[in-house]
């Protein structure tokens, strides 16, 4: 395998506009040549196969949609009450508006798991390990809730982004007088996490 760990990264970001795009049925080395803008044959010489793919794939989306480490230091200046809670879950949504692909590539990764228990074992690794993170960061800082509500609040959250992301429009209305997906995010924290 080459190691040029630019023209690799390149490539992953490719594999995920191919992914977010295409599906993991369009997800070929041929595919992500072409939408890297590179010769050929590239691709394979930069991946064992297809299930190298996917896991590289699965790392970098893991950084790629994490939190600005700066945007989270700016946040933890302020109370640490339901309203920060509420700002961490809009900086989300914010996250999600602004790299819809990535975010779009995740949820084609979850089905591709469902398949490839391989990419199972690793995509839950990374995603359970996700979940723990955001459980011992809201113990860690002091903010309301437990464990349960983190989780409660994820599933909302999770369940919120893949409706804004593939039925834009579809939840419109359906709560009278709440915007989708802001009030939706402010609903979804104000039942869920404790005011103290």
């Amino acid at each position: 395998m080459v190691k040029n760990p630019e023209r690799r990264a390149v490539l992953v970001d490719a594999a995920v506009e191919v992914l977010a795009a295409e599906g993991a049925r369009g997800l070929t080395f041929r595919a992500v040549d072409t939408a890297a803008g590179v010769p050929t044959g590239t691709s394979s010489n930069y991946f064992a196969n297809r299930d190298d793919l996917l896991h590289q794939i699965d790392a970098w989306l893991h950084e790629r949609l994490a939190p600005d480490p700066e945007a989270v230091a700016e946040l933890l200046k302020r109370p640490r009450d339901r309203a920060l809670v509420t700002a961490f879950m809009h900086d989300l949504i914010g996250r999600v508006k602004g790299d819809r692909t990535g975010f779009l590539a995740m949820m084609e990764m979850r089905l591709e798991a469902t398949r490839r228990p391989a990419l199972r074992t690793s995509l839950m690794t990374s995603l359970r390990g996700d979940l723990d993170f955001g459980i011992a960061f809201n113990a860690e800082s002091e903010l309301p809730g437990g464990a349960e509500e983190i989780t409660l609040l994820y599933l909302g959250m999770l369940g919120l982004i893949l409706e804004h992301l593939t039925m834009p429009g579809m939840l419109d209305g359906a709560i009278p007088g709440v915007s989708v997906p802001d009030g939706i995010v402010e609903r979804l924290v104000e039942r869920i996490v404790p005011s103290t």
